[in-house]
């Protein structure tokens, strides 16, 4: 591992807020500064983002670069890996970290090769070997546990898979340093443009965040009785998701797919309704905190990593669910 000052976190922003997954990574970065006393360092990129630098301070880190400009207003690789390989250079990082999110999966990879780094994507904990970080992440359709280390010239670099880390608890009593990075269209700029930017209705909560998931797959037969995995998922408060089979049917969007093509998800409630339990859809929810599963057939491999199995109709077990939900919310 090179030598370094300390520990560099991307700082992904949502909305004008801060993404879940950052306020994971700074708790990760902040549990292995302390044990090096070592410091964190977080960068903050996008348009009108100043006031989330008090609010990273109070969440663990202790410096925050601040890199704001009107062509920063969207996600744009390019530009935000030339903008933190730069702030980790002049830092000297040792390690960099950011979420294993459809941001991150994008920016990091690059952001490895610019900077000769070894990289741990989608990993669900993280601790020191020595002087390296020793990552852990789900390999095989999550039946092993690989332990890597990411060596080489660079800083070592990882992504956390979202929901498997910690939030820490903020304190506002924290003070930190905060420095504005002066952004340069010249030097920082990015080959591409966004023209248009345009949010699907009809889907309030990420999967990815989700703290409950209910998703639907074959089961349900057509299109017209998805509506019943959206009637549990807004009595429960919970995200929509579906099998890949269902998606390519065209019954509901991609944006809703969970599993190896699609989002994997690590909620503290997983409930699969009429799904089989397809390898490629196991891959993306077993790591689920609690799973259930509804399913007519006992033989469904879906069972095999429930951590509650309901085996009936779904077409008379999920109406008298979200009654009985309705009713205990009241």
């Amino acid at each position: 591992m090179s030598g370094g000052a300390g520990i560099l976190t991307f700082a992904e922003t949502k909305d004008g807020k801060l993404a879940p997954i950052t306020r994971e990574t700074l708790g990760a970065a902040r549990k292995l500064a302390d044990e090096k006393s070592w410091k964190v360092t977080s960068v903050l990129i996008g348009d009108s983002i100043s006031p989330l630098a008090d609010e990273l301070i109070s969440l663990g880190a202790d410096k925050v670069f601040i890199c704001q400009s009107s062509n920063l207003k969207g996600f744009l690789d390019e530009s935000y890996r030339k903008i933190i390989n730069e702030i980790a250079l002049s830092e000297n990082a040792a390690i960099i970290l950011g979420g294993a999110t459809f941001v991150g999966k994008s920016l990091f990879p690059g952001l490895a090769a610019k900077l000769s780094s070894g990289m741990a994507a989608d990993i669900t904990e993280l601790v020191w070997d020595g002087e390296n970080i020793l990552a852990t992440r789900p390999a095989y359709g999550g039946k092993v546990l690989l332990k890597v280390s990411p060596v080489g010239p660079g800083p070592q670099m990882a992504t956390l898979r979202p929901k498997a880390f910690p939030e820490p608890s903020p304190d506002t009593g924290r003070t930190g340093e905060k420095v504005d990075f002066q952004y340069d269209e010249s030097k920082h700029g990015s080959r591409v443009k966004i023209l248009e930017s345009v949010v699907e209705g009809g889907q309030e909560i990420s999967l990815t965040e989700a703290d409950i998931i209910v998703s639907g797959g074959r089961g349900l037969k057509e299109a017209d009785n998805y509506k019943m995995v959206r009637e549990l998922a807004s009595v429960l408060g919970a995200a929509s998701g579906a099998s890949r089979a269902i998606v390519d049917a065209g019954w509901v969007p991609y944006s809703h797919q969970v599993g190896q093509t699609g989002k994997t998800v690590n909620p503290k409630l997983y409930i699969a309704c009429g799904i089989s339990g397809a390898i490629q859809h196991l891959v993306g929810m077993q790591s689920s905190k609690t799973i259930v599963a509804i399913n007519r057939d006992p033989e469904a491999p879906i069972f095999k990593v429930a951590t509650y199995g309901i085996v009936g109709d779904l077409f008379e077990i999920l109406p008298k669910l979200t009654e009985r939900v309705k009713e205990l919310a009241k």
